[in-house]
């Protein structure tokens, strides 16, 4: 099948609002399926546990309450993703033969976790001094599905982002000496660095790591001394940050996190719930009686929001919910997680 283009990405929700460099990168990893009028898509192995997004023809689809509805590819109102585990519907048909783009969902959202986080802030707070979607290495597709970044806490990222150092290093500059004391944890974002021990007389290369990779936790983690030496190969960028950063905010947030039941008890007991996905998520699919407050503009609620309810956070995964309960947290108020998102819940809690 031909690759899916960034122009067609300008058209499909929430996708049109990615930065450019994971636009790009997305595009890749995206692929499309031709299917046959009278198929039902949802019950093909390949896109089980995507994102689907209808390109080419006519999709009937049937909501969890048995009322159905048809897509239209090209349609305005007709461009947003249907996420089986998260979308109302539940069954699918070709009305002509169709033509979808697909990806994986985990994939997708840890992108738009990102994107949103990195990006500008709402209306009332001033953007940060560096644009972090525009780092080449540390926040590409690859790292932030699979490398480094895939496993650290998204409560965390604001706060992370703003306490790393961004240093030059030359090819061949000792970054790390075998034998310190442990002091900074440290991310490439650009280059390449050797990794050496001392075996004898002879210092003996054992790894050779690159853009996305990470150094120095281990000394961090045990508070022990450094068991290797990390050496520049070539020119390039390190993001830094300190010991006692590294111990307080790389370990997973001890969030408050709520089951459905549980969340749904502090609903009935006047408890609200805050959908902090991005607008075209929340408008086609969102549980009843929730707003939407994108988590990158959820700054713009702390004088707005009253500090004697409690408030149960959502997104897809449970990545987005959790930096915006944290933040919320930080702030005084009582914030909850809903745990594992709405891939977890029943159709029949949305609408």
């Amino acid at each position: 099948m031909p690759p899916v283009t960034i122009e067609e990405f300008k058209n499909l929700e929430p996708l049109s609002t990615l930065s450019a460099q994971h636009a790009e990168e997305l595009a890749r990893l995206c692929n499309t399926v031709k299917i046959k009028r009278g198929v039902n898509p949802f019950t093909l192995e390949i896109l089980d546990r995507c994102t689907l997004y209808l390109l080419k023809g006519q999709l009937r689809l049937v909501s969890t309450d048995f009322s159905d509805e048809v897509l239209v590819a090209g349609a305005d109102s007709d461009n947003f993703a249907i996420d089986k585990r998260s979308s109302r519907y539940i069954e699918a048909k070709a009305i002509t033969d169709i033509e979808m783009m697909y990806i994986d969902s985990d994939t997708l959202d840890v992108m738009l976790t990102w994107d949103q986080l990195t990006g500008p802030r709402g209306k009332n707070s001033a953007k940060e001094i560096t644009d972090w979607r525009v780092m080449s290495g540390v926040l590409a597709a690859e790292n932030l599905s699979n490398g480094v970044f895939a496993s650290l806490p998204s409560a965390h990222i604001d706060a992370l982002l703003k306490r790393f150092d961004l240093i030059s290093a030359s090819a061949g500059q000792q970054v790390i000496c075998e034998g310190d004391e442990g002091d900074y944890y440290y991310i490439i974002e650009s280059g390449r660095c050797r990794v050496t021990r001392q075996v004898g007389a002879t210092q003996v290369q054992v790894a050779e790591l690159k853009a996305g990779d990470a150094f120095g936790e281990e000394a961090l983690v045990a508070n022990t001394t450094r068991n290797a030496s990390v050496t520049m190969k070539t020119d390039g960028v390190l993001l830094r940050i300190a010991k006692a950063d590294f111990i307080e905010l790389l370990r997973e947030p001890l969030l408050q996190r709520l089951s459905l039941q549980e969340s749904q008890q502090k609903v009935a007991r006047g408890a609200i719930w805050i959908d902090v996905r991005f607008p075209s998520e929340y408008r086609n699919d969102k549980l009843t009686g929730a707003i939407n407050v994108p988590v990158n503009e959820i700054r713009d609620l702390f004088n707005a929001l009253d500090r004697n309810n409690e408030y149960i956070v959502y997104c897809q995964s449970g990545r987005r919910s959790s930096a915006a309960a944290f933040l919320l947290a930080q702030y005084g108020y009582k914030a909850y997680v809903l745990e594992g998102g709405l891939w977890t819940l029943p159709d029949a809690t949305r609408n």
